[in-house]
């Protein structure tokens, strides 16, 4: 765990609130509390968390529409976003994934689960140890010291995840990187997220990014497009 780690809790349910800060305290974290989304966004500027632990129904502002409200924010681009659901429904999975968020953590909470999931999260290394500083593509530009995307030189907006799978995807152009490979790389082989998870991530970086750079193999997996020549300045350590 990275030393004091900031750790932003957002629910509607002030013992749920207690009982997780309680918690994340003892395992050496600081905590914050928001009992609503309106309140956690408007934390989130002074605070700048490393992980936000969300809560999906909550009144006025549901988790979905505060995690489209933070990830607005550039300054948690790399910040990640983690719901808490009594649902296991794949479709409101999907929606979550699609709002921004990278993990599901399910209720009724069991605190050792809960504790691992965050430590889990909070050391994992980026997919790749060693980057170059900036990796260019088809027109695709990754730039790992401002953490930034660009495409014809305009940046775009794209959530940590997105980033992550973009990252993987661009360290070996032409390479088919299967589904399991992706999940186990960006997600961890610990952590129960289904194949419809990358479809979501693959579509909305083909929104941003336009259809032709990243290719499906049916049955196979994904390629990133690698038909300009690959510029490589020099490399920085990511890890």
């Amino acid at each position: 765990m990275r030393e004091q780690a900031k750790i932003l809790l957002i629910d509607d349910e002030p013992d749920i609130l207690v009982f997780m800060k309680f918690n994340l305290q003892k395992e050496g974290y600081k905590v914050e509390t928001a009992i609503s989304g309106k309140e956690g966004v408007s934390l989130t500027s002074e605070f700048k968390p490393d992980l936000i632990v969300l809560d999906v129904m909550m009144p006025e502002m549901d988790g979905f529409e505060t995690c489209m409200q933070l990830r607005k924010n550039k300054e948690l681009n790399n910040t990640f976003i983690v719901f808490l659901t009594a649902s296991g429904e794949d479709n409101l999975q999907v929606k979550g994934f699609e709002a921004g968020a990278d993990d599901y953590i399910h209720k009724p909470i069991k605190i050792a689960l809960f504790i691992k999931r965050v430590q889990a999260l909070l050391k994992r290394k980026n997919t790749i140890d060693i980057q170059p500083r900036e990796v260019s593509v088809g027109g695709v530009t990754i730039d790992h010291e401002k953490y930034s995307v660009a495409v014809h030189g305009k940046e775009i907006f794209v959530t940590k995840k997105e980033y992550e799978l973009l990252t993987l995807l661009m360290s070996e152009p032409g390479k088919i990187f299967s589904r399991q490979a992706i999940l186990v790389k960006l997600w961890g082989a610990e952590f129960s997220i289904t194949d419809r998870t990358i479809d979501v991530h693959i579509r909305k970086l083909r929104e941003k990014l336009g259809e032709n750079h990243i290719k499906t193999l049916k049955g196979e997996g994904y390629t990133f497009d690698y038909n300009n020549e690959m510029t490589l300045p020099s490399a920085v350590n990511l890890g």
